[in-house]
Order: structure tokens, then sequence, then C-alpha cells
């Protein structure tokens, strides 16, 4: 297992890319994703976002960097999925990634609580692993850094009822956490083509999350076709 300093050091004006796929798209399998990641890394990849115990423990077998961990679950009577429970804390911490993301946005999660309840009681269990906070605005980051979040990352931006149909990649956003914020910014979402990604870079990031563009071909695809046939 990588040190602190090593996974901080390893992603520092890196690219981390994205390897998911859900079980309604067509490359939703765990060896796929492994061959993903290898992918990926021979591209020059830095780091893995990866979905699932099962994904994280097949990319383990095929690449050796470092992992942000998440479980998509969805809960009845919370729009919150990602890692929304001590369940899937515990289950991506047995597992042993570097980096556990968790929504940390306002809304109520599974279990009744806040991010400001639940994230105390999942710190005071786990003091030694690293944790990214998915944010959709500014003053959910902020939050996210008062509550000790190891990385704040702007995923969920245009994802929340109250900042859909933002523009992304949200540069405004991710400039200003950059900025006012003492913590590591890992920008997240909507970066859709190398000279956005490099926009995103040049704000002073610690890290840029690339998904979509590189690794779900459907969506790819439906892009391109969207553009021939407008």
């Amino acid at each position: 297992m990588r040190t602190k300093q090593e996974v901080h050091e390893a992603i520092r004006n890196k690219v981390v890319v994205s390897c998911q796929a859900l079980a309604d798209e067509p490359l939703h399998s765990a060896f796929i994703m492994g061959r993903m990641a290898y992918a990926a890394f021979l591209g020059g990849a830095s780091g893995i976002r990866a979905n699932s115990v099962v994904d994280i423990r097949e990319i383990k077998k095929t690449v050796d960097l470092p992992i942000i961990g998440i479980i998509k679950q969805d809960y009845e009577g919370s729009d919150v999925y990602i890692t929304p429970t001590m369940k899937e804390v515990d289950a991506l911490c047995e597992e042993g990634v570097d980096i556990i993301a968790i929504d940390a946005t306002i809304r109520v999660r599974p279990d009744g609580m806040t991010i400001k309840e639940a994230f105390p009681l999942i710190r005071a269990k786990y003091p030694d692993q690293l944790f990214m906070a998915d944010c959709s605005d500014f003053e959910e980051a902020k939050l996210a850094a008062e509550l000790g979040f190891d990385y704040i990352g702007s995923t969920m931006a245009g994802y929340t009822p109250y900042t859909e149909g933002r523009e992304l990649p949200a540069l405004d956003l991710i400039e200003r956490m950059v900025r006012e914020l003492d913590k590591p910014v890992i920008a997240e979402g909507g970066i859709s083509t190398p000279e956005e990604l490099r926009a995103v870079l040049d704000l002073g990031v610690h890290s840029a999350v690339v998904g979509s563009a590189i690794t779900r071909p459907m969506e790819i695809t439906k892009r391109f076709i969207a553009a021939a046939y407008k």
C-alpha cells in the first residue's frame, strides 16, 4: 500500500482516468474495466477512478496506479448515490483503495444524515484513509474542506438540482476552489477535449479526472452522430 505522500505526489499535476460502466451499459464488466485501465495506463494516465469492489479488484491486477474508489449505490428516498453510506466506505477500506470519493453535496443521505453529520463519523472510524469530496458548488467545497476532506472535487457540478444546466467543465468553480480553499483540488466533470483539460490544469488544480471522453465509447459515438446529423 502506498503512503499518503506517495499517492499525493503520484497524481500531482497529472491526469486520472475514470474507468466505469454501469449495469445498463454495454461495457459493464470487471474484466473490460481492467483492460480499460491498462489501456489508460499505457496512454499515460497516472491514476484510475473506479466504481465497485469487483472492478477495483480486477483493475489492481492490471495496473499499479493510485485508485480513487467509489461505490455507486441507489437507495430509495435519497438522490445521493456515490459512496452514500458507511457500508460502502467499509467495503472500499476493506478492499484497500488509495482515495475514497464520497458525495459531499448538501443533500440528505440514505441514512438520514447530511455530509456535515456523516463525515466526522467516517473520519473517526478511518483516520488514516484519504478521502475526496465530490461537490457541486463552492459552499459544499468550503464545507468539505472545513470537515477535513483530503481532496476537494468538482465532480457533482451540474448534477444536483441547484446546479443543473451549468456549463461544464466548471472552470469558474474550479478556479475559485483553487484560489480560496487550503486543500488540493481535483477537477472532474465534463472535461471533454484535450484543450479543456489543459485549461483546467492551468488553473492550478492538483489533478484532473477525465472519464466519458476516454472510456465510454457509446457516449463518444453519440456525440459524433449528433454532430453529423444536426
